[in-house]
């Protein structure tokens, strides 16, 4: 098991950053340990709202499937995932600031089966892969404000 906790200041609005994030259609957009991503469902953002992520795994790209299983727009979102070997909630929580947005986000991810044998080595991994995800929000997120204006 591994908790990872990250915070992400940007200049946009709490509805445009919530709105962007949320949709995890979007995740390939932000996070490098993405490969693909897509909605499974027709209807936007909603509580049940499925995506389907092809997430890097070493050599290779293994799918895996999100659903939102809370959704208190523009303030919090969690999503459980669900692949071959793996599980995870992510936990995503927004609030206003005099500049803009702050997101809180903490992925508690969970290898299955055979995979749960690697967890005690799987710390430094699961690291990296939180750091570049944070790096990519953040760079993605300062992009999109300053393609607004802000």
């Amino acid at each position: 098991m591994a908790v990872l906790e990250e915070r992400i200041e940007t200049s946009l609005d709490i509805e445009d950053a919530f709105d962007f994030v949320a949709d995890f259609a979007n995740s390939a957009q932000w996070d490098p340990g993405v490969a693909t991503s897509k909605a499974l469902d027709d209807g936007g953002l909603r509580l049940g709202a499925r995506y389907l992520l092809g997430v890097r795994m070493g050599s290779r790209v293994a799918p895996m499937t999100y659903t939102i299983t809370r959704l208190d727009r523009p303030h919090r979102v969690v999503l459980a995932g669900e692949g071959s070997g793996v599980a995870a909630v992510d936990d995503i929580s927004f609030a206003r600031t005099a500049s803009g947005t702050t997101i809180d986000y903490v992925a508690d991810i969970r290898l299955k089966g055979v995979l749960r044998l690697l967890a005690p080595f799987a710390g430094g991994s699961f690291r990296r892969i939180a750091d570049n995800a944070r790096t990519g929000m953040q760079r993605t997120l300062d992009a999109r404000s300053a393609a607004r204006g802000n």
